[in-house]
């Protein structure tokens, strides 16, 4: 279990997590053994069985559970159950979240070096004196598109790279994005920076009503992918670097996750 998270936590530093996170091995005995691993977006009732039914010994969940300090624990709640059974199993559980957000090569840098954009920053850097700032690590991602690109062509190839379904935008179909900023999951907050820092449209996963207004009024445009959509490619990605750093391991993506939002044709 402790090589395993080791590696974990060289691909996704644990110091680059939000204070307000709940990261690393949050479930589990380190000095256990490990030959069975599936990633997952988020650990659901369907997630749980699936692990259990394939006798997985660590479950590397990007959205932590438990996310915030429990009282009790108990199967009155859907996240108290769902803990209980995977005790029961003894499948360990590791989150790195917002870690892996911001890691060299973590979920926003992945979706900058998918789409091509070259020379990025952290969207939000830490301390100028840390050796993280010196490494250009932080919240977010921001760099220049190759040549501009229409919003609408942007959003379209975003989708793309992760298998989205579907893609919703914030702003004309043909305005021209030269600088982007890419926040994965619920990443209207970062919209201020990244008009700060010159962008011309924001990539992220879900963002309010009123922050969809702000950026119409900024002139900043958004891609919305969907929270699921975001990042779960980003997990399948780490299912395939584990698996060939750490070959004599079973590893690999949840084959029963999906996105939970479907869409209606009307």
């Amino acid at each position: 279990m402790d090589q395993i998270c080791q590696r974990l936590a060289e691909i996704a530093p644990l110091r680059l997590a939000e204070s307000w996170d709940n990261v690393g091995l949050l479930v589990g005995d380190r000095k256990l053994g490990v030959s069975r691993v599936m990633t997952c977006l988020t650990i659901t009732p369907a997630v749980v069985q699936e692990a259990v039914d394939e006798d997985v010994d660590l479950l590397i969940a990007h959205h932590p559970l438990p996310f915030k300090p429990l009282s009790r624990l108990t199967s009155d709640t859907i996240a108290g159950s769902m803990l209980l059974r995977l005790v029961e199993a003894r499948v360990a559980v590791y989150s790195a979240h917002t870690a892996f957000d911001s890691a060299a090569s973590g979920i926003n840098q992945l979706w900058a070096d998918q789409l091509g954009v070259a020379k990025t920053q952290a969207l939000i850097p830490p301390e100028p004196s840390t050796q993280d700032a010196v490494d250009n690590l932080g919240s977010g991602r921001f760099g220049k598109c190759e040549q501009p690109i229409a919003l609408d062509e942007l959003a379209v190839s975003a989708a793309n790279v992760v298998g989205a379904t579907h893609v919703r935008r914030v702003g004309p179909a043909d305005q021209q994005i030269r600088q982007v900023a890419f926040a994965c999951g619920s990443g209207g907050s970062f919209l201020a920076a990244a008009k700060r820092k010159g962008c011309d449209a924001l990539v992220t996963g879900e963002a309010t009503f009123h922050t969809c207004l702000e950026a119409e009024a900024l002139q900043v445009g958004l891609v919305l992918l969907g929270h699921y959509w975001s990042e779960r490619f980003a997990m399948e990605w780490l299912a395939q670097q584990l698996s060939e750093s750490l070959a004599e391991l079973t590893i690999w993506p949840s084959r029963l996750e999906s996105d939970p939002i479907q869409i209606v044709a009307c």
